[in-house]
């Protein structure tokens, strides 16, 4: 497989050293990009184009900490193995691929469908988690407009920069300002051999609803982070969860949508450290 000259921009754009590398997690070759030392903090993305997606925010949190964003099974440049692509299947290989990284604890934040893996993981293994960030996160029971799920279903089965584009006006607050080297990389991504089945494969069941026993049981320190214009998973569903997560805040992003990283960045960069620089 060549190498994109979109993910590579992206990269580029992070603005700081990025170490590009593969493990094996399991039975799966998982890409990923470090940056920076110290407290480990991985970054899960949501559905589209991978770990590239955190460029806006790994400058920001490489300063103070190790920064480690995964390519998710059936993502990027990971493999992508007929699987359920469930909370299960994406919370084992989480715990995996921390194995492989010599991580056996991490800040977890986790983007849309990431923040739903991010929260089955630390269900799963809350001794591996220190703090949680959750951004516009699935699994909260949101039931997203239908044609979102449309524009959705185009591009994963018919991907152009037509569905791209229409399907950015629900997950953007302005969309005209989406990066082009994001918008072709997840293009790319869709394309390729396997590109389809998280998609196909999981059919939603990533971003199921978690029970509110099951909320109530994370006592991990949480942000939620939410754009308050987010189209798809309304800030609502985020006021709901933070009510049961007994040690978890809500921070609202004004003028952003469902990727407030690259609505807002700045406002999202500076919730995020205050919240993992706070003692």
């Amino acid at each position: 497989m060549g190498k994109s000259s979109a993910r590579q921009a992206l990269i580029d754009k992070m603005g700081v050293p990025v170490t590009q590398a593969t493990v094996t997690s399991g039975s799966v070759n998982t890409a990923y990009l470090a940056a920076g030392a110290g407290t480990p903090v991985v970054c899960l993305h949501g559905g589209g184009a991978g770990a590239v997606t955190w460029y806006p925010a790994v400058a920001a949190l490489a300063e103070h900490f190790h920064v480690v964003a995964p390519d998710i099974v059936g993502y990027g440049e990971s493999d992508k193995p007929d699987a359920r692509y469930d909370k299960a299947v994406f919370s084992h290989w989480l715990k995996q691929f921390l194995h492989a990284v010599g991580l056996a604890k991490a800040h977890v934040i986790g983007l849309s469908q990431g923040g739903a893996v991010a929260l089955q993981f630390a269900l799963d293994c809350p001794e591996m988690v220190d703090k949680l960030v959750l951004v516009d996160s699935g699994g909260l029971g949101a039931k997203p407009p239908l044609m979102s799920l449309l524009s959705m279903l185009w591009l994963n089965t018919f991907p152009s920069s037509l569905a791209n584009h229409v399907y950015a006006r629900y997950i953007l607050f302005d969309p005209a300002r989406r990066d082009p080297d994001h918008a072709r990389y997840s293009l790319e991504v869709l394309r390729r051999a396997g590109g389809k089945k998280a998609f196909s494969q999981g059919r939603g069941a990533a971003v199921s609803a978690f029970s509110s026993a099951a909320l109530g049981s994370i006592q991990h320190r949480t942000l939620l982070i939410w754009g308050e214009d987010d189209r798809l998973f309304p800030v609502a569903c985020a006021a709901k969860a933070a009510a049961l997560m007994p040690n978890a805040t809500l921070c609202r992003i004004a003028n952003a949508g469902h990727l407030p990283l690259m609505d807002q960045p700045a406002a999202f960069n500076q919730a995020v450290m205050s919240f993992l620089l706070a003692r």
